[in-house]
């Protein structure tokens, strides 16, 4: 195995999973999720993650050298009604959900390209190999009908499509990409201090995912709520931030260096029990 390993392509990867000497950028650090995959790369060990854009992808390359992990977690829940949702609505949503991770498909592998030399900072390591990592951070509702509203169900299928059809886009680059769908998450937040028209979330409070809510997502109580978990998710409890991160560090890493294209799902079993009403 570890002469297999040595001759393998993906030599640059750890094998311990670490991210030494990557540069990475988050987008949607603002929200809980964004928040927990900053802290998950860190703990990985990489050199460098920045909160931005696209547009300072000249200025990390001048003070690294290097890119290595894109992980596009910006998303909008956008109105839970199509009713109530105007154009401006569904383009803000499409511009989080979709347009961010098209734009790091389109920009980012150069950047990825760009070898470099060991330079003098912290977990600095040589990049003699094309290679990197982008992470779309969508959610279930890119695979189902029915999830929130129609704003956020369609740009999440789009921002799905991204990825599948970004497969085909990096043949040959060294880069990889991949989607992960969370479930209910709990981000922390309740129904008092949550905007209704979804334009400031990337995923409702977990007190009103759950299928058996009312259409004017009154409040259940606390007991009502864990029975809907119970009766809807395999493992009878909404998901934290910290659990999408893990996976987005796995995705990041050398342990998921031969997976591209790829889809995980993170919402305790949700969408086996009950996939035509898959609560969110």
């Amino acid at each position: 195995m570890a002469d297999i390993e040595s001759k393998s392509p993906f030599s640059p990867y750890r094998a311990d999973g670490k991210l030494y000497g990557f540069v990475c950028v988050v987008s949607g650090a603002d929200q809980p999720v964004g928040e927990a995959i900053i802290s998950e790369l860190a703990a990985h060990g990489a050199a460098c993650i920045y909160d931005s854009t696209l547009s300072l992808i000249d200025d990390i390359l001048n003070a690294w050298g290097r890119l290595d992990v894109w992980v596009c977690s910006s998303g909008l829940l956008g109105p839970p009604s199509i009713t109530n949702t105007t154009p401006a609505d569904l383009q803000k949503c499409l511009e989080a959900n979709t347009y961010a991770p098209f734009f790091a498909l389109k920009y980012a592998p150069p950047a990825m390209g760009k070898l470099c030399e060991k330079r003098n900072y912290p977990n600095a390591e040589v990049k003699d190999v094309k290679y990197g990592s982008i992470v779309v951070v969508g959610s279930v509702a890119g695979n189902y009908g029915g999830c929130w509203g129609p704003c956020y169900t369609t740009s999440s299928h789009a921002a799905l499509g991204v990825v599948r059809s970004g497969v085909a886009v990096l043949k040959g680059s060294g880069v990889r990409i991949n989607y992960i769908s969370p479930g209910q998450i709990d981000i922390g937040v309740d129904l008092n201090n949550f905007d209704m028209r979804g334009m400031t979330s990337q995923f409702p409070p977990a007190s009103m995912q759950s299928k058996e809510a009312s259409p004017a997502f009154s409040l259940p109580s606390i007991a009502f709520r864990l029975y809907s978990q119970h009766s809807t998710i395999g493992l009878e409890r909404a998901g934290l931030p910290t659990e999408v991160a893990r996976v987005a560090g796995f995705l990041a890493s050398g342990f998921s260096s031969y997976i591209t294209g790829a889809n995980l799902v993170v919402d305790g079993g949700a969408s086996t029990m009950c996939p035509l009403t898959v609560p969110v």
